[in-house]
This record gives structure tokens, sequence and C-alpha cells, in this order.
């Protein structure tokens, strides 16, 4: 009888645990990263179902930012959207005038979750907050750039530090050249790079209306700065063959020719310093510098790229819990680390920083000098036209500068009727935008 007993509740103990786990409540998470970063985007979802047995996060990789939103777009429309979302930057102004999200803010209140949102630095509060200073999404992969460079190379060209203004940095390439390097720059066009964070650094504006934050009724500008002789001079160094074009379609990518030591120079995300760790063959000898600014012109800070993680509307408030928890979780100072140690982002509070600082993590392989991207970020309070960008349409708005821009790389046209048209262009975007959601405003 006892061991009929003792089978009859291993059975039910067993019943129970299969019903507990079965209980669980579901949230899908949709997220653009791919590749390593990927890889540990999802390692965060594991570690956060295994942390506790009342929410599972469903992640799903949608094969990078921009097909996340339009999968995104697409899911809502037939009632299948997540119920948090990984979007860019340059998704930011669409989202927030789909009306189709529960602010961050809003959701930790209503769960009674504590936020310190004062401690998120300024560079990354403003791009994802409304005008009143509430965040509308959470900061999550955060990123400024920077330049990576051969200090083999530098060191046989004579160059004894890395250049921080724009004509010092001419000056390397030439020295590069000249000491019998074929590749001084592996060059991919990016307007996140060469126009948005150009121009956060330099104090011009990209549009009108403090670059689109003031209304919808926003033009580009950028035809109209320096961003003008930057794009030219670009152009002359890949004439005079100091410069080379290194893409997916030139059958080898700036990171690629870079770690394999073709090109001495390329210019990326901060989040490329852990992955360029994983890949640099053994005796490549690299380090990374801040962007440059032009000689005359005094330094400002840049600002965040990467993504925000949105909570998208229309879902259940036991999925909203099961969100907020996961937010939560990801805040933890542990999860932090965890994220920063296996990525090359920076911190997005002002206490993980300053942690990390304490332990020395920034000087220690293989982590020394990535907070480079910090300084860059931080170097001046973020002004009217260093806050960021938002913009209606960025996605092609950003689109129409690169396809003008890689004519105007190929002989087709000058740079400068390059730059004019795809503002014109642009200015169609954003005028089709306005018209769109003619009578609003960004929350």
């Amino acid at each position: 009888m006892r061991m009929k007993l003792a089978t009859a509740a291993i059975a039910i103990a067993a019943a129970s645990a299969s019903a507990a786990q079965a209980e669980k409540i579901k949230f899908e998470y949709w997220y653009g990263l791919t590749g390593d970063l990927g890889e540990v985007v999802l390692a965060t979802c594991t570690r956060f179902n295994e942390s506790q047995d009342m929410y599972e996060a469903i992640c799903i990789g949608q094969d990078g930012y921009e097909k996340a939103v339009q999968n995104t777009i697409a899911a809502f429309r037939a009632d299948k959207h997540p119920t948090l979302l990984q979007s860019f930057d340059a998704g930011t102004a669409d989202l927030m005038l789909s009306g189709e999200f529960y602010p961050v803010h809003q959701m930790m209140t209503d769960h009674g979750i504590t936020i310190d949102w004062a401690n998120y630095f300024p560079g990354i509060a403003n791009y994802y907050s409304d005008s009143k200073g509430n965040f509308v999404s959470m900061p999550f992969n955060s990123s400024t750039p920077v330049y990576y460079y051969n200090k083999a190379h530098f060191e046989k060209a004579g160059i004894t530090e890395a250049p921080v203004t724009w004509e010092g940095l001419e000056k390397a390439f030439y020295a590069l050249r000249d000491s019998g390097q074929a590749c001084a720059l592996a060059y991919a066009p990016s307007t996140w790079i060469d126009l948005e964070q150009f121009s956060m650094a330099h104090n011009v504006p990209v549009a009108s209306n403090d670059n689109g934050y003031a209304g919808l009724d926003t033009e580009m500008l950028y035809n109209t700065t320096i961003h003008v002789k930057h794009m030219e001079n670009i152009k002359r160094w890949i004439d005079e063959g100091v410069a080379q074009i290194r893409t997916t379609q030139s059958g080898l990518t700036s990171r690629d020719s870079f770690t394999q030591g073709e090109c001495s120079v390329f210019f990326s995300s901060i989040a490329d310093h852990n992955t360029i760790h994983k890949i640099a063959p053994e005796g490549l000898t690299w380090d990374v510098q801040i962007i440059p600014i032009y000689e005359g012109t005094d330094r400002h800070n840049t600002v965040v790229g990467g993504a925000s993680l949105w909570v998208l509307s229309g879902k259940s408030d036991d999925e909203y819990k099961g969100a907020a928890t996961y937010l939560a979780f990801l805040a933890t100072p542990d999860e932090q680390k965890f994220w920063l140690e296996n990525t090359g982002y920076i911190p997005v509070t002002k206490t993980a920083y300053q942690s990390l600082f304490d332990q020395g993590f920034y000087a220690r392989e293989p982590y020394i000098n990535r907070d480079i991207a910090m300084k860059s970020l931080t170097w001046t309070e973020p002004n009217n036209l260093t806050r960021g960008i938002r913009l209606g349409g960025f996605i092609q708005v950003r689109q129409e500068w690169v396809n003008e821009v890689e004519a105007a790389l190929a002989g087709q046209k000058p740079m400068k009727e390059a730059l004019d048209t795809a503002v014109a262009r642009s200015n169609d975007i954003l005028a089709r935008f306005a018209r769109t959601y003619e009578g609003k405003t960004f929350p």
C-alpha cells in the first residue's frame, strides 16, 4: 500500500509540475540583432526564463532592424504582433506617431516596478523620451561610433598617436600609403556615421525644426553644412587611392578588410569592439579612437545608436506583466554586466558605467578603451541639435542618402549634386509623412 501511495504521490507531483510549467505566461519578443549579438539576445531570454517560473519570453529573430519593424507592421494587420519589439533609432518617429505602443514608463508604473529614469545618460534618454521627458521605449543596446586602427601599420608609418581631427587623419592616410600600405581607409557609406554622428559632433543640423523634434513640417539641411565638404573629401581620398570602398557588394566588408590586415582604418559602432576581439587573427594589434572633427570647430557629444525595446499595444495584462518583469530583469546590475561583457555596447545608466569603471572593467582586456565611446557620448551636454534626430520615414530618408552618395562615389555626378538630390527626395518623404499625420505632434 505504501508503495502505491508513494507512486501516486510522485505521479501527482509530476502532473502538478507539468501543469505549472504549462501555465507559464508567454509573451513574444521580436529582435533585430543578428550573428554574435543576436545570440547574446537569445542568451538574455534564456537567463530570464530560467530565473523565474511565472513567465516565458518567446524570443524570435527578425534578421535585421529594418525587417523587425516591417514585419511588425505587417503582423499588426493580422493581429499577430509581438508584445516587445527591438526597434532601431530610425524607427522612433514612426512608432511614436503610430500610437500603437504602451509607453514603457507608464507600463512599469502600472505594474509597480520602479526604474530610476534619471539614471540614464542624457544622450540616450533624449532619443527615447517624449516632450515631457517620459520614456516611451526602454533603452537597450546602445552604441556610438569610433574608428578602429591597426597599431602596427601606424607605427610603421611613423604615426605616434591616433589623430582626433580630420586633417590629422588625412595626413595619416597619406603617411600609411607612403609606408607601403595599399589601403589606408576601408570605407563603407553610412548615414549613421558620415551624416548623423558627424553632424552631432560638429553641432550642425541634419534637418530643420531642431532635427525634427520641433514639428513635422521639417526639411533636410545637410546639403548646406560642413557635411558637404566632408563627403567631397571622402570622394577625393578614394580618387587618390588612400581610401577604398569595402562593402558586401565589393566582396569584402570594411570590418573584414581591417581584421584581415588589408586596410588600416575603418569606422564602425563601438559594438564591433567585442566582435573584432572574437574574429581577429592572432597577432593583429589594434585600438579605437574617438571620431574626428575638423580643425576650427568645437567638439560636441555624439548620440546613441543601436535600439530600444518598445511595448506594443493590444496585448493582455498578463503579457504586459511578463514584459515588465523581463525589462526589469534586463536592468539589474548582473544582467547589464552580462550584456556588456558579451557585446561591445555601452552602459545606458550612469551607475552601471561608474560601477564598471570602479571595477577596472575598461582597464583590462578585452575591454580596454571601449569607454572612448562613453567619452564621445558625454563630451558635452546635449543641446537642440545634438540630442538626436526625429524624422518620419527615416529609413527611406537614409536610403536616399546612400543611393546618391554611391552614385557620386562611382563618378556618376558631383558629390554636391548628389546630396542636393538626396535632400530633395527626402523632403518629399517628409512632406508625405507630415500629410499622413496632419494635425498631430510628437508626444
